[in-house]
């Protein structure tokens, strides 16, 4: 069997389990089986599959049937053009956060604190980016945040970035003029709607707070400002209906310059503000 031969076999039976695009899942998992990069497989379609690459990719693709994330089964997903490590223990980072970051690299910074960092994806890109910058990442859940060292350890991170378990600002000192999140913010009522993808395999208490979605919020905001430098940014990642909300505690916080900025579908993604300077 071959590759060619491998990929007409197992895309009906992705398309069977109602995997959306099952043809690009099946050649991330046969690339991953086979060991090779992803924009390799094409020039190895040729080739035979030894016994092992074939057990091996039926298993990932029962895995992937079962609506198990593709990030999850092969271990790592591309964010900001580097690849992360991420687990079931960690949001999978989603391109829509890409504009949280392209907002915070679009203006100055040397000390950021990431709050809900998970994977770390965000914290270690602005860094990255950032080479003299230095940041701190929250997170309540231990097993997010050992997804995050790994990830910190693999871009050599460590003098750099900080990883600390707390409750959001909670008990929280040290001033920054960054702040950053990607809280969960789906409300109760949302959860029953989401892809099997998300709501059965991503941690939930990344996805939901609960109630209106927007607990997270009004619990950075009772505190983040606290520390913030003058000037300070917060950013945060939003649901597509909640900029006017967010916005207005914002707002209502005292922060300045407040907006409300779209991600590349046009939809309402990221709320930023300032504190006086």
């Amino acid at each position: 069997m071959t590759g060619a031969d491998a990929l007409r076999a197992v895309i009906p039976r992705l398309r069977e389990a109602g995997i959306p695009d099952a043809a690009r899942d099946a050649r991330a998992l046969l690339a991953h089986a086979m060991e090779i990069a992803a924009d390799r497989l094409t020039l190895h379609l040729a080739d035979d599959l030894t016994p092992e690459v074939v057990t091996a990719l039926g298993s990932l693709i029962v895995a992937r049937a079962r609506h198990q994330p593709v990030a999850q089964i092969i271990g790592h997903r591309q964010f900001w053009g580097r690849s992360f490590v991420v687990s079931p223990d960690v949001l999978d980072p989603r391109p829509e956060t890409e504009t949280l970051v392209a907002a915070a690299l679009s203006g100055r910074f040397d000390r950021v604190l990431d709050l809900g960092t998970g994977s770390g994806c965000i914290l270690l890109t602005l860094l990255l980016d950032r080479p003299s910058a230095t940041g701190l990442g929250i997170d309540l859940s231990p097993a997010a945040l050992a997804v995050a060292d790994r990830n910190r350890q693999r871009f050599g991170l460590q003098s750099r970035a900080v990883l600390q378990q707390g409750n959001w600002v909670e008990g929280l000192s040290g001033s920054f003029d960054l702040i950053v999140s990607n809280p969960p913010y789906i409300a109760t009522a949302e959860m029953a709607g989401l892809a099997p993808d998300v709501r059965d395999w991503e941690p939930h208490m990344a996805l939901t707070p609960g109630g209106d979605g927007l607990a997270a919020y009004r619990v950075i905001m009772g505190g983040a400002g606290a520390h913030l430098v003058p000037g300070g940014r917060l950013l945060m990642e939003i649901g597509p209906t909640q900029g006017h909300a967010v916005a207005a505690m914002l707002e209502a916080a005292g922060l300045q310059n407040v907006a409300i900025l779209p991600d590349l579908d046009g939809r309402d993604r990221v709320v930023s503000g300032r504190t006086a300077a």
